[in-house]
């Protein structure tokens, strides 16, 4: 007894324990409990970890220890050696305290003499591997058959754990049906709704199955008939040449039926009552036709000979729009030519003092904000004013040059000395007083003069039919016989103690303060302009002869081209390189018309090209006079909005979702404006 004392006390204390992601059971055993762990580990397959004599030793006096010290719990603190692995797989060890423990660890020793007989049993098999895997089934079966019992007593604050747990489980469930029953509540009260709505008198038509079912923009019955009509001239054609008069009057009168029932619809609901019964006895008529006269190549022929003749009227229509389209363009409304008149009559019953505008050292000072427009159109020149004034910030040092011809001179100037823009400094020329500007200096003079040109553009009349004369009706346009349309090319000489100019056409409205482009650096170019080329669109090739060696050894086809109607002008730069004697060249070359065609953009992309400096093409957005597809917001944030094109927001055939930029500029309570007729009601 003495010596087993002796050696509890000089030995350590230690107990080892291994962790394998299994719950971690403690377990001291008697003195023979080194022996007993042996077994009980070689049966259930597995190994020690604990292999060297030192940690045997230590497992041994350990549990020789637990035996010394009876069933009972030493009061003394053990330490516990754990083994764990890491995350990185690595082995670790660690030691704690045994009163470190929870209270849910129970000191008990498992083994008792029959365990440990049948243990002993299964011991003596270790060294038979054919039986020991019979063995340990055997064991396991056995231990299967006997009912399940704890091993430990479960601690009561686990108790306590799990029954909160099953409390929260059973609420969860008692939750989730109260939900699912007031959503199966919700979904019959929305049900119910419903059928109290639903009209049971059309539900046929909601059917996929039934012919009922259709749009309300639906145009079957419509494209029936139409191909109905096709079909029946076509066999009228065939039963006429085959002498079948009964077939063929019939046919022909079945077409004439359709055609007035159809008139001018292109939907269904559209089509008169009667449509559905005349397409009946087409159906019925064709029928007939079908059986005495149908052959598929005499058909195929037919229809084939009515296409083409289909796409000559087509073409043939298409000219007859063009030159109406032209023909409009150039046309006067009779309210617009009513004003020039008005005014041009109050003119002349002014004094010779009240003509004049008041003098104004305004007009040649290079410090201010100059503009130069072109326009015998007074109502749309008043519009640009109007409209750079109203968003200039300051009005005050906006000078406006104005050139007309004499025709629309004294129409022009009343107008401004009526409704003067403001504070700002306007001026209106005659272009015929420029004496200067004549044929002897000016090409473009001299070719409108000739007898050459004028054939060339009024020939059109000669010829018998409006359509064969279109190809030359465009430039029989006055712009193109007006030198007010080239005197774009002679700022310097107009203008001769100007720095910088800009140019504004008679068709554009202003929406912002344009006076930061005075303040735009062109980079020693002449001309500031906003480029109009998208991907192959508006590029030189489109404008010039590129089969002629003049223009293709001196230009690139893909050059950009750019647009005039808002154009920046260095005149200093201009003077330099002799910018007009460039146009003056290159417009005796084109004098038989083989370098490009009748205009001012085509010399005008070849008197500036590479003198040029792109503007940011919110400056300037066009296309309001031909493009019906162009987005709104460029068009709300752009300085000015260009309406080239034939469709001029003062025509009846402008765009309208345009033509309010256009009229909220115009004078319409003017005494003038109201003597013509000309209201909103006329340009909205």
């Amino acid at each position: 007894m003495k010596a087993l004392c002796r050696r509890l006390t000089n030995s350590s204390s230690r107990v080892i324990l291994f962790i394998f992601l299994v719950p971690l059971h403690i377990t001291l055993v008697g003195a023979d409990a080194f022996d007993t762990l042996t077994i009980q580990k070689e049966i259930n397959g597995h190994q020690p970890l604990f292999d060297c004599p030192q940690c045997i030793d230590k497992k041994e006096q350990a549990n020789t220890s637990s035996v010394t010290a009876g069933n009972h719990q030493v009061e003394k603190d053990i330490d516990i050696i754990v083994t764990y692995t890491d995350t990185s797989g690595a082995i670790r060890i660690k030691t704690i305290k045994s009163k470190d423990l929870s209270p849910s660890w129970v000191w008990k020793n498992p083994i008792d003499d029959n365990q440990v007989k049948e243990e002993s049993k299964l011991h003596t098999l270790k060294d038979q591997p054919d039986t020991r895997i019979e063995a340990n089934n055997e064991f396991f079966a056995d231990v299967n058959k006997q009912p399940h019992k704890p091993l430990f007593p479960v601690h009561p604050t686990k108790l306590r754990r799990q029954a909160l747990r099953q409390e929260r489980r059973d609420r969860r469930t008692a939750e989730l049906i109260q939900i699912g029953e007031k959503r199966d509540i919700q979904i019959q009260e929305a049900a119910i709704e419903r059928a109290k709505n639903f009209d049971i008198h059309v539900k046929a038509k909601y059917s996929i199955w039934r012919r009922e079912y259709e749009s309300p923009n639906s145009d079957s019955t419509v494209k029936l008939m139409r191909d109905q009509i096709i079909m029946a001239k076509a066999y009228a054609s065939i039963a006429k040449a085959k002498n079948a008069t009964g077939i063929y009057d019939s046919l022909i009168k079945h077409s004439k039926r359709s055609q007035q029932a159809i008139g001018e619809a292109t939907y269904d609901s559209e089509l008169n009552p009667s449509a559905v019964d005349r397409a009946k006895e087409m159906g019925h008529i064709l029928s007939l036709a079908k059986d005495q006269f149908y052959d598929c190549i005499l058909m195929a022929r037919k229809l084939r000979v009515m296409l083409q003749s289909t796409e000559s009227n087509v073409e043939e229509v298409k000219k007859k729009s063009a030159s109406l389209t032209q023909l409009a363009a150039k046309t006067v409304p009779k309210p617009l030519h009513c004003l020039p008149l008005v005014l041009t009559t109050d003119y002349f019953l002014l004094s010779e003092k009240e003509k004049n505008f008041p003098e104004s050292k305004n007009l040649e000072d290079p410090n201010l904000y100059h503009y130069a427009i072109f326009s015998d159109n007074v109502l749309a020149t008043s519009v640009v004013v109007n409209s750079t004034v109203l968003h200039a910030k300051e009005p005050e040092k906006h000078v406006f040059h104005i050139v007309t011809d004499k025709l629309n001179f004294a129409a022009m100037k009343m107008w401004f000395l009526v409704n003067p823009p403001g504070k700002s400094t306007i001026q209106v020329q005659n272009v015929d007083e420029f004496t200067w500007l004549n044929a002897s200096y000016c090409p473009v003079l001299r070719q409108l003069e000739s007898s050459r040109m004028k054939e060339y553009y009024f020939k059109a009349h000669q010829t018998s039919t409006l359509t064969a004369g279109s190809d030359n009706l465009k430039y029989r346009n006055p712009k193109y016989l007006s030198m007010l349309n080239h005197l774009r090319f002679y700022l310097p000489q107009v203008y001769p103690k100007m720095e910088k100019i800009l140019f504004l056409d008679d068709d554009i409205v202003v929406q912002k303060d344009l006076t930061p482009l005075w303040s735009v650096d062109l980079g020693g170019m002449v001309n500031g302009a906003v480029e109009t080329c998208k991907e192959s669109f508006h590029r030189f090739d489109k404008y010039l002869n590129f089969s002629n060696p003049k223009i293709s050894d001196n230009f690139d086809p893909y050059a950009c081209g750019w647009a005039f109607g808002m154009n920046m002008f260095d005149l200093n730069e201009w003077k330099k390189r002799d910018i007009t004697g460039i146009y003056h060249g290159w417009q005796n070359m084109n004098e038989e018309r083989t370098l490009w065609k009748l205009g001012t953009l085509p010399p005008g992309l070849i008197t500036f090209y590479n003198l040029t400096h792109p503007l940011e093409r919110s400056w300037h957005v066009l296309g309001l006079g031909y493009d019906p597809a162009l987005n709104q917001s460029e068009i709300k944030n752009a300085a000015v909005v260009h309406y080239n094109g034939n469709y001029k927001p003062w025509l009846d055939l402008a765009i309208a979702k345009y033509r309010s930029y256009w009229s909220r500029y115009v004078k319409f309570d003017n005494p003038y404006l109201q003597l013509c007729n000309i209201n909103s009601f006329m340009l909205s």
